[in-house]
């Protein structure tokens, strides 16, 4: 006791003096040091002064930048890629892709862009199965993997040891014992209630399994901000998923906190399928510093055609030098010429998004949102309320979806494109956490989408003016408080 009233009270006491000069060391860090948008950084400093000390410590943890250094290298495979890109780019450039793709007609230039920042190349071969229920979506993916003859690579933001992975699992170590390669990437964050052990006890069955962005001293995440949100799994490079849903129970329907969950995940076959393996590919090398890119069996060419789906896989992270699915809905919210359909558990944009938006509503174009009607994370939830507040007020039409919870993310526009992945209509999703999206040219496709998110309208109830209005003074304050906070968000 004596030590403490000596020399640690002193030491506390001190920091209490200084406070205001310790507050300001940190305010010039946070403003001349990051280079970060000016939104974020009145919102960091609002941290730090309403919260002195502890505030600062959550900046270490969520607010540190890692500067845009490219984490994911591609030398392997470059020429072959570039190769791609330049007969790609030199078909927009000498109009050949239109006359011999219709479906992309009109949205050349989306295709180059996408092209040119995400390294996103077409391909018109595809089969493409759109899954909204979640048992349906592991019970396709229970089948797959029972097919399984060469590989199957997994990679999860958010995976639960819970029936929905034991199942996946028991039929993953029979694979293994038939000698099917089977890999299995995680984000730390994101898995973070699995003990070690049970990683381990994987490893020793025969799965590989690496975490990406490991905690310290295991539970210790420095990286609360820049976490591997994507959700991919490639099966013999013959067949992919992507898309929104993640292991657990309750995306198949029973956390009764939810309730019935509804999300959209796409199910691929044909030389799409490629380009989820390379971005799984990378992830993986980067994750295990492995290079899976010197067996040439993961890249291996489609055995036939599986259909005539026009799509490029497009990937996005703080890594990238732009803000690649952020700007591909920029474009197409700038192409739409009579409807936007809007499907996200989070609707925080930037003001690119949000401006773009409102033109297209103040321009006759029928904008729709959809959005959870109940919250998984309350300040998320508020925020995204309070943008709501400002389509509405542009005309927009907006939805709460009453039937659970609504996880789907993406985009549908004018019945002819769509793009659906992991990202989601918010701030985390287009600068902090690495993303992967498929955009899909055709209007069967994006007629079959559409009429999903109006089947979807029926669970609904419409936040109309006289509503949104009406809400008490509670969530008001809310509201403006997270909006507030919503570049951290």
């Amino acid at each position: 006791m004596d030590l403490i009233t000596t020399k640690v009270i002193p030491v506390i006491q001190h920091l209490l003096d200084n406070i205001i000069i310790i507050n300001i060391i940190f305010s010039i860090i946070v403003v001349f040091f990051q280079r970060k948008e000016p939104k974020s950084v009145w919102a960091w400093l609002l941290i730090l002064y309403s919260i002195p000390i502890l505030g600062f410590i959550i900046y270490l943890l969520a607010g540190t930048d890692i500067h845009k250094r490219k984490l994911f290298r591609t030398k392997e495979i470059e020429d072959q890629i570039s190769e791609s890109i330049r007969m790609q780019e030199y078909s927009i450039v000498h109009r050949q892709m239109e006359k011999r793709n219709p479906d992309v007609s009109g949205y050349t230039d989306l295709v180059y862009y996408n092209l040119k920042c995400s390294g996103a190349v077409i391909s018109d071969d595809n089969k493409l199965d759109i899954i909204t229920d979640g048992n349906e979506k592991f019970a396709m993916l229970l089948d797959d993997i029972r097919s399984a003859k060469h590989h199957i690579h997994i990679e999860y933001y958010i995976i639960k040891k819970d029936e929905v992975f034991e199942n996946i699992v028991k039929e993953l170590i029979k694979k293994v014992k038939e000698g099917v390669e089977v890999r299995i990437l995680y984000d730390a964050m994101g898995c973070r209630t699995i003990p070690q052990s049970y990683w381990r006890e994987l490893r020793h069955a025969g799965i590989e399994t690496v975490t990406f962005f490991p905690a310290v001293m295991k539970r210790l995440h420095l990286r609360i901000n820049y976490r591997n949100h994507r959700k991919i799994v490639v099966i013999d490079n013959e067949i992919a998923y992507a898309g929104g849903f993640n292991v657990a129970r309750e995306y198949i329907g029973l956390d009764k906190k939810f309730g019935y969950w509804r999300d959209t995940h796409l199910r691929i076959e044909g030389s799409a399928v490629n380009d989820l393996q390379i971005r799984f590919i990378l992830d993986w090398n980067y994750a295990s510093r492995q290079n899976l890119f010197k067996n040439t069996a993961y890249l291996k060419p489609q055995s036939s055609v599986k259909g005539n789906c026009e799509m490029q896989i497009i990937s996005s992270g703080p890594d990238s030098a732009m803000q690649n699915i952020r700007n591909n809905y920029l474009r197409l919210i700038a192409k739409a010429e009579k409807s936007i359909y809007i499907q996200t558990p989070y609707f925080i944009p930037d003001d690119a998004i949000i401006s773009a938006l409102t033109v297209a509503a103040y321009s006759g174009v029928e904008v729709n949102i959809m959005i959870p009607c109940k919250p998984d994370h309350p300040f998320v939830y508020w925020a995204t309320y309070s943008y709501i507040g400002d389509m509405i007020q542009a005309g927009a039409n907006c939805y709460t979806y009453d039937n659970g919870f609504l996880h789907a993310k993406g985009m549908i526009v004018d019945r002819k494109i769509f793009c659906y992945g992991t990202a989601n209509m918010d701030i985390r999703s287009f600068q902090l956490n690495f993303e992967v999206n498929a955009t899909v040219y055709g209007e069967l496709e994006a007629g079959m989408m559409e009429d999903i998110f109006k089947d979807d309208l029926k669970y609904c109830t419409r936040i109309t003016r006289s509503r949104y209005d009406r809400r008490s003074l509670t969530i008001r304050v809310r509201e403006q408080f997270c909006r507030l906070l919503s570049p951290l968000l």
